[in-house]
């Protein structure tokens, strides 16, 4: 029960990696709150957890439903932006249409995401973000330009925050995930996109040393960690968890 007593909102929560956490969180003593536009899935899942879960709907590019949301929470003590899309594409073939949709989704959500966890904690005793960003943050991929941009802006923009919440003494921690290849359904819709999947699937495969690619449940665990009071040192990091893949 490492989140006893504690609230959490998660965008992208109907599934993949927001299902997971969801789910981890409940299970770890959490009060969880799904957020996603995918609702039949999120009421779904909501009620497969029980009474400390609740879904609501939520475009995490629209600043009014952020606002609706966190009107309707007392208390929050950890915010997860997970919600994202994967543009799938090189810089000859990804339009300004779909670079435009990636960082709406990827950027802005995040930093809309951020902007409310801050106001609403910086009074109520501080808490913990955590941003998803991805390996692709760190490390670029020619065939993930729109992808890797937006994520490496969720990384650098993770450390703006940590130390503007820092040195304003507000006790908010923000912290990001960057996951390797992992399971969900975000991964079929890119090789959804490409001619060969089977190709990209067993190269995502062989860059990581660990021989596979990763679960949900195991990013699942690290976010754990960082809503937990067991994190409270621990901010403006960037936790890789890839299969070694960054090595």
């Amino acid at each position: 029960m490492r989140l006893n007593g504690k609230t959490a909102l998660i965008t992208g929560g109907s599934s993949g990696l927001g299902a997971a956490m969801a789910t981890r969180f409940v299970a770890e003593g959490a009060s969880v709150v799904i957020a996603d536009i995918d609702d039949a899935n999120g009421e779904a899942l909501a009620a497969e957890l029980g009474a400390n879960a609740r879904y609501i709907h939520l475009d995490v590019t629209q600043e009014v439903d952020w606002a609706a949301a966190f009107a309707g929470i007392e208390t929050l003590d950890c915010v997860i932006n997970n919600a994202g899309i994967t543009t799938a594409g090189n810089i000859e073939q990804v339009t300004l249409e779909q670079l435009r949709h990636e960082f709406e989704i990827d950027v802005v959500g995040v930093f809309l995401g951020c902007k409310y966890a801050v106001a609403k904690m910086k009074g109520t005793g501080g808490g913990s973000i955590i941003n998803m960003s991805s390996l692709a943050g760190i490390k670029a991929s020619a065939d993930l330009v729109a992808y890797n941009g937006a994520k490496a802006a969720v990384a650098i923009m993770t450390k703006s925050i940590a130390e503007h919440c820092g040195k304003s003494g507000y006790n908010i921690r923000c912290n990001s995930i960057h996951p390797g290849v992992i399971r969900t359904p975000i991964l079929d819709k890119v090789l959804a996109q490409v001619p060969n999947p089977d190709e990209v699937y067993a190269g995502w495969v062989a860059v990581h040393p660990i021989g596979r690619i990763g679960t949900p449940e195991e990013i699942a665990a690290i976010a754990v960690y960082l809503a937990s009071d067991e994190s409270t040192f621990t901010t403006g990091a960037e936790f890789r968890i890839d299969g070694g893949s960054s090595i």
